[in-house]
């Protein structure tokens, strides 16, 4: 039996450093289909037993619960979202929670095109999609599979399906695929992508690149300043961890999203619910909250809501208090990224 989940008395989710707390990132699972060498961790993965992963019902009336509260952005992660059985499914139920004003979904690309038709159906729209390369032989460094001819034929559908906005993912590694982040912001001149180059964050355990000196934004910018100056996007407020620019004329834009070189932590808006139950304020702390045992022990919605609430007021105001030197134990496949 359950009951109202009790909302803040001014309508907003707020940290304790009044941010308003409007996003919810949510793993479906720790599963996925590639390998990516900053991702991945050396040796034998141990995956979550099925009966510690949230049930699809379970999910829903957390992000029910947390619409109530003041979510109004869902974004669906894993792992791999597309290889769990019934993901669709699940995202044409979470669409029609109440108060939910967008939902977008995280993936690697490799089985998306099958899905677009039924994504589209349904009313989802925005795709972010990882690609780090051009080079397929490069990719297959990458991910472990040969699978960028697949990921980028699903890219050139979801664009002709109508898919807006596109955003291609690019983690920028030293060494590895520096010499393309140029190609890959040209992008931008013909097709109306958002590519976001990401800083490789060295905060997540032992990895295959980790050792290597990330590249910084400053670094990026260099290599791909013979395409043209970038416009500022002054259109539109700063949403996320992304700072957004144009180049002139171009359909596209490119985004700059800086964990190590230009923190965005006072600006963060989200929450995290990870494939297994737990809530994380901060990607860069272990302190998390259970929802998952109260879930599972017929608690109401209103005491739902309080966790949810409690996980919000642990939120600190930036990496460094989570830590002197702010490093999650936790898997970034584990997480969602």
């Amino acid at each position: 039996m359950t009951q109202n989940a009790e909302c803040p008395q001014n309508g907003r989710l707020e940290d304790t450093y009044k941010r308003h707390i409007n996003y919810l990132r949510i793993s479906i699972t720790d599963r996925c289909n590639l390998k990516c060498i900053y991702c991945t961790p050396k040796g034998r993965i141990q995956k979550l037993p099925h009966s510690d992963i949230l049930r699809y019902e379970e999910i829903t009336r957390i992000a029910t619960i947390g619409a109530k509260l003041g979510i109004t952005k869902v974004r669906i992660t894993g792992g791999e979202p597309f290889v769990r059985k019934g993901c669709v499914s699940f995202l044409e139920k979470m669409v029609g929670i109440q108060g939910i004003e967008d939902i977008s979904v995280t993936t690697n690309g490799i089985v998306l095109e099958k899905h677009l038709e039924h994504l589209h159906d349904i009313g989802i729209k925005r795709l972010n999609i990882s690609l780090d390369t051009l080079d397929s032989e490069k990719y297959a460094r990458i991910t472990g599979q040969r699978g960028f001819d697949r990921v980028w034929s699903a890219i050139v559908a979801a664009l002709k399906k109508g898919f807006s906005p596109i955003k291609i993912n690019v983690v920028a590694l030293k060494g590895i695929n520096d010499n393309e982040l140029k190609n890959l912001a040209a992008l931008t001149l013909d097709y109306p992508f958002h590519v976001r180059f990401i800083e490789q964050m060295p905060y997540f355990g032992p990895g295959l690149v980790e050792n290597k000196t990330p590249l910084t934004e400053t670094d990026i910018r260099s290599i791909i300043a013979p395409l043209g100056d970038l416009l500022h996007c002054t259109e539109s407020r700063r949403r996320g961890p992304a700072t957004r620019y144009r180049i002139k004329g171009a359909p596209g834009e490119i985004g700059f999203i800086s964990p190590v070189s230009h923190h965005f932590c006072r600006w963060c808006n989200r929450l995290r619910l990870s494939a297994d139950g737990w809530l994380r304020s901060c990607l860069l702390s272990d302190i998390v909250t259970d929802i998952k045992t109260p879930l599972r022990n017929d608690a109401t919605d209103a005491e739902l809501a309080r966790e949810i609430i409690a996980a919000v007021e642990k939120k600190p105001l930036e990496k460094s208090e989570a830590g002197q030197n702010a490093r999650c134990g936790s898997r970034m496949f584990a997480i969602g990224g």
